[in-house]
């Protein structure tokens, strides 16, 4: 077993995986799993940069990561930065603090490689499965970005599109700097525009409609989950391998994009750093599913953060 840390940083939030992996055996033990709302990506799509702010309160996880790495005696670290640090004129400048911080420069990504990412750490556990058939189409909505990958045993295609919850917040429901609540309809239908346009060119790479079983990850998908499941706390043992059905994830949705930002806070599974992206979110995985002709969504807590994990062992 080799102790192995790994570090998933996106738009929205990063988080952190120490584990004991043995890729011989597919033996996995999790010994630490936190994330924290760092809103990285605030503001990118507008001005192309990361925000003083936004870095700070990066910095400030990454130390705290550091801390409890150090603590579990971690062999190998690996740091992937995702949709925000490859849009950013002054990635350098998140570059330098992750790697004074951690000791590690953080790898930014492709989308291919993210896609790959994901899938690895969404299916690794999935291919033993004989009540799922294959292939999987894997959906990673983002903060900044959605991937797509379909595949059995392996990748057969993959695409990243830049629709995302925190993406589609800033581009269509901030007005002078505060998120419109709720939602208008003509603003909820220009994501929908967007996404239907995103979809498009996903599927010039990735047949989407051609999977047996639609598994979705991150945050949007596990909170819409938790709605659908009615828990009064976030519960990631109840959350995963749960399936939510089309018609649930249309009612939800629309229940989200109608209600304000005191009604969506007041949601017991909500995390704080999602109720004002959560409605966009949502949108996203409607459409997805729309798109693909998907009847429900099997819902994977194992994401990219599982992915690198394995990777770094």
């Amino acid at each position: 077993m080799t102790r192995v840390a790994a570090v998933d940083c996106g738009t929205n939030s990063i988080r952190l995986l120490v584990a004991d992996v043995d890729p011989a055996t597919g033996d996995f033990a999790e010994l630490d799993r936190r994330m924290r709302i760092v809103r990285l990506g605030q503001g990118v799509d507008r001005t192309g940069r990361l925000a003083p702010e936004a870095l700070e309160r990066t910095f400030d996880a990454c130390r705290e990561y550091a801390a409890v790495i150090k603590e579990l005696g971690a062999e190998r670290i690996r740091f992937v930065a995702t949709s925000a640090s490859r849009d950013a004129e002054n990635s350098d400048e998140f570059v330098r603090g992750v790697l004074d911080i951690l000791g590690v420069e953080p790898e930014v990504v492709t989308g291919d490689r993210e896609a790959q990412l994901s899938f690895d750490g969404a299916t690794k556990e999935l291919l033993g499965a004989e009540h799922l058939e294959k292939p999987y189409l894997v959906v990673d909505i983002g903060g900044g970005s959605t991937e797509f990958v379909v595949g059995d045993d392996s990748v057969r295609a993959a695409r990243s599109v830049d629709i995302g919850c925190v993406r589609m917040t800033e581009r269509h429901l901030v007005v002078d700097g505060v998120v419109v609540d709720p939602p208008t309809p003509e603003r909820a239908d220009a994501i929908r525009a967007d996404v239907a346009a995103a979809l498009d060119l996903a599927e010039e790479t990735v047949p989407l409609s051609s999977a047996a079983t639609l598994v979705g990850l991150a945050g949007t998908v596990t909170t819409v989950a938790a709605i659908a499941l009615g828990l009064e706390e976030y519960d990631s043992a109840a959350i995963h391998h749960s399936r939510v059905s089309l018609e649930r994830v249309r009612d939800i949705t629309g229940k989200l994009l109608a209600s304000t930002h005191e009604e969506r806070a007041a949601i017991g599974a909500m995390h704080p750093g999602r109720v004002d992206v959560i409605a966009a979110g949502a949108l996203v995985l409607l459409a997805v599913m729309e798109r693909c002709g998907a009847r429900e969504v099997v819902v994977s807590e194992h994401d990219i953060l599982d992915g690198i994990a394995w990777s770094a062992a």
